[in-house]
This record gives C-alpha cells, sequence and structure tokens, in this order.
C-alpha cells in the first residue's frame, strides 16, 4: 500500500502545464501586429490546428473555470456569429488559410447551446477560409449531454466531425446538486447512443475529482457506471479551485473536500480501475484503449500537449479562433478577447482581436520541450534534448537538477545519464516533478503563487 498521507506535502500551488510559459506571463504588450508578423513568418509546410471557442451557457457549473457567458437570449448568439465571420475575414488576409489543417476543435461554453443551424453556419464559414483539411484531421467537439440532440448530431456529422466529447464530471446526486448541475445518468446514456449510431468512433467522457462531496467510495461508483458507456477515452480533471478567479467557486463550503491525501487515494483508485479494465494512462490525466491513436501516440513517444489537453497531432500551429481563444506557434502564444466589447470592437477596427501574448525566448523553448515531454511521456531523452538545443543537459540545468532529489529519494523519478524516467505512483505527481524546471515560478514566493493546488 502507498502511504498517501506523506504525499500531502506536495499539495501546493502549480501550473497544470498546458502552455509554457504559463497564462501569467502573457503581456498585453503583444499587439494583433507582433501576430500578424509571426503569421508572416510561418512556414507554410506547417500545418495548422483551429480552435473555435463559442462562448455561451444557459446557466453555471459551479466547478467551471472556464471562458463563458451565460444567457438564453437567441440574438447573442447570432450577433457572436456575425463577430466570428469578421475574425476569419481579417485572418484570412495575414494568415495563409490554404494550410493543411490537421485537427479543429469546438470549445466553449456550450457548443452545442448553439442550433444544429447555427452549427452548421459555422461549420460552413471555416471551410470557407480554411479549405484544404487532410483526410484523417480530428475534428471535434465539446458536448454538455444535457443540450444535444440528433439534429445536433446530425449537423456535426454533416460537418466531417469524428470526435465528441461528453461532459459528465460526476453522477452523485449530491455531488451534482452542489455543484449545479443535474445530469441525470440516462441523459449520457442516451446521448452516447446517439453517437454510436452516427458512426462517431472516438467518444471521450470528462470526469473531475477533487469536487464537493466526493470520497473515494461515491467517486469510485461513478467510474464503474461510467465505465459501462463504454467511452473509447476518458478524461479525469483534478478540480482547479481558483475562486479568485471564479466568482461561481465561491459557492462552496471548502469544508466538503477531500483531503490532498483522499485525492490521491481517488487517482491511484482511478488509474488501477481503467488500468485493470482495458485503458491505458495517457499523460497526467487521460485514458485511452489500446487501438487509440492517443495510446499509439505514447507508445512512440509522440504525445503532445496543448490547451485542448493531449494530442497526436504535434507540429501543428494552433490558431485560436472566438472570444477569449488561445494560439500558439513554434516561439509565441496569443489570446484573444475576453470580454465581448473588447473583442468586437477591434474587429470593427478591422484588426485581430488579440489581447495578449508572449514571445519565447531560447530559455523558454528548451525549458517548454523539457516539460511538455515530461508531462505527455512521463520521461525525457536527454541525448535528444541535447542535441535538439545543443546544450549539455547537466550543466544547462545545474540549478534546477538538484530540486529534483526529493523525488528521487521518493522513488518518484530516476535519472540517469540517458534519461528521466517518472516512476507509476510519480505519474501521480507530475506537476510537481515539472515546476523545477519552471524559471517563472522561481521568480515568485510560493504563497504569492495564483494556481490551483497541484493535489
Amino acid at each position: 500500500m502507498i502511504d498517501f498521507k506523506k504525499f500531502e506535502k506536495y499539495s501546493r500551488p502549480g501550473p497544470r502545464y498546458t502552455s509554457y510559459p504559463t497564462a501569467p506571463e502573457f503581456s498585453e504588450e503583444f499587439t494583433h501586429k507582433d501576430l500578424i508578423e509571426f503569421y508572416k513568418n510561418q512556414d507554410d509546410n506547417r500545418n495548422l490546428s483551429l480552435y473555435i471557442h463559442l462562448p455561451f451557457c444557459r446557466s453555471a457549473c459551479y466547478f467551471c473555470g472556464c471562458n463563458v457567458i451565460f444567457t438564453s437570449k437567441e440574438d447573442k448568439k447570432v450577433r457572436y456569429l456575425q463577430y466570428l465571420k469578421k475574425e476569419l475575414e481579417i485572418l484570412k488576409k495575414h494568415l495563409n488559410t490554404s494550410r493543411v489543417v490537421t485537427q479543429m476543435h469546438f470549445g466553449g461554453g456550450t457548443p452545442t447551446f448553439f442550433s444544429p443551424e447555427q452549427l452548421r453556419e459555422v461549420i460552413s464559414m471555416l471551410k470557407q477560409t480554411f479549405v484544404n483539411f487532410s483526410d484523417d484531421a480530428e475534428i471535434s467537439c465539446e458536448v454538455d449531454p444535457r443540450f444535444f440532440t440528433k439534429e445536433h448530431m446530425d449537423a456535426l456529422k454533416e460537418g466531417g466531425f469524428n470526435r465528441l466529447s461528453f461532459g459528465v464530471q460526476d453522477i452523485d446526486p449530491q455531488v451534482q446538486k452542489t455543484i449545479h448541475r443535474i445530469q441525470p445518468y440516462e441523459t449520457t446514456q442516451n446521448v452516447m447512443q446517439i453517437a454510436r449510431d452516427a458512426g462517431i468512433k472516438s467518444i471521450n467522457i470528462d470526469l473531475i475529482y477533487g469536487l464537493p462531496h466526493q470520497t473515494a467510495k461515491s467517486f469510485h461508483n461513478t467510474i464503474e457506471q461510467v465505465i459501462k458507456l463504454n467511452p473509447d477515452r476518458l478524461a479525469v480533471f483534478n478540480y482547479a479551485h481558483v475562486p479568485w478567479l471564479m466568482k461561481t467557486m465561491r459557492k462552496f463550503d471548502e469544508s466538503t473536500f477531500a483531503p490532498a491525501s483522499e485525492k490521491l487515494v481517488i487517482l491511484k483508485d482511478t488509474i488501477d480501475f481503467f488500468t485493470t479494465n482495458g485503458y491505458k494512462m495517457v499523460g497526467m490525466d487521460h485514458f485511452a484503449k489500446p487501438e487509440d491513436e492517443l495510446f499509439k501516440a505514447i507508445e512512440k513517444g509522440e504525445l503532445h500537449r496543448n490547451f485542448q489537453g493531449y494530442t497526436t497531432k504535434g507540429g501543428a500551429d494552433l490558431i485560436g479562433i472566438g472570444l477569449t481563444s488561445i494560439g500558439n506557434g513554434v516561439d509565441y502564444y496569443a489570446q484573444n478577447y475576453k470580454d465581448l466589447k473588447s473583442y468586437e470592437t477591434a474587429l470593427d477596427e478591422g484588426i485581430l482581436p488579440t489581447f495578449k501574448g508572449y514571445k519565447l525566448s531560447k530559455d523558454d523553448e528548451i525549458r517548454q520541450f523539457v516539460i511538455m515531454e515530461l508531462m505527455s511521456n512521463f520521461s525525457l531523452n536527454i541525448p535528444r534534448v541535447e542535441k535538439k538545443f545543443d546544450i549539455n543537459f547537466k550543466e544547462y540545468f545545474k540549478h534546477d537538477l538538484p530540486q529534483l532529489n526529493e523525488f528521487i529519494e521518493a522513488e518518484l523519478l530516476c535519472i540517469n545519464d540517458e534519461k528521466i524516467q517518472v516512476s507509476p505512483t510519480g505519474t501521480m505527481l507530475i506537476r510537481n516533478i515539472c515546476m523545477p524546471f519552471d524559471a517563472y515560478l522561481k521568480k515568485v514566493p510560493e504563497n504569492k503563487r495564483r494556481f490551483s493546488k497541484t493535489i
């Protein structure tokens, strides 16, 4: 038995590393002019990955950390689509939109809160702008099962969508009531059937552990029920409690959260349950069936991580479209405005709605590579890093590597001249293991770090 009590000390604020440098380092000094310059200099042989943000929800789920707008007004959605069209028209002036698209993802908000006809309109706009989708492009959509019909499925299927991600979070009635998201098991079951009947072969289910009133026992019941739905992938996220950012999270009584040691028990039980039932753990919080391309990617050491989580579509420039969306290339990140008024004003002025961004230095690129390799594959090929960046690894990181000693002593990882290898237990603390390589964390005292806790 693992003594998880001794790992409670690792429950400290830390990034999820969907990017490096992380979003707090993004600056408003980075403008649309900088982004245009990056677009101009991009390699036309590099593929494109598209992220489209559809921000509206009917009501708040109190756990949610996404950028959403709550509305029941139809005219808001109609207006938003008009501005999406404007953004695409401006984008086309600055970006070579004939480049091959290998991935497209609709996120939110609740994309399927838009009507089937509105989704068709968005898909049409995108395909008129980006004219070269690869035959094996992954085209996916986040789905709230409470807002999904056969008509939605028909519209997505016609648009070439081949992957859906259903938000479930937890099926326990008390947890659902507390998080303000009542979603009967039968609702999820029904929409899964609609997707399967339409021929969707890649279905993901999102779960969250660490929510109010969850226990190891109650969450085990949830995963036992969910596996009966036979998803191809699962994402089991650690709840990120950031009440200073998200007002709805202030509604939770923090005394109802499981302690860090029990959260680790939940995670360990989840890993054991899914891996003994035919799934492979992929990265920090994903599970996939052996025939899934995520599984194949981790076996080849080719898994990548971006703002949508884990992906096999590496080597592509991510283009963020819509309110608050984030894009990135080899050496930059760029984020659109987070409020509708600023977003619309920029587009009315005929400029890209860039709110802030970041230009990566050489050091950023090296550390980004190291962190993303560890986050994705739980190992790092040291000679590969040295060859790629022309550095001596141990010399370059001589001030950082000693910080890994505590993880070595706890048997969470081992290091030799060839590689860093994270142990199975260490995978549960992978964020902590990556933090010594983060140059920006060193500038901020731990009690001032505005991140969710790693456990």
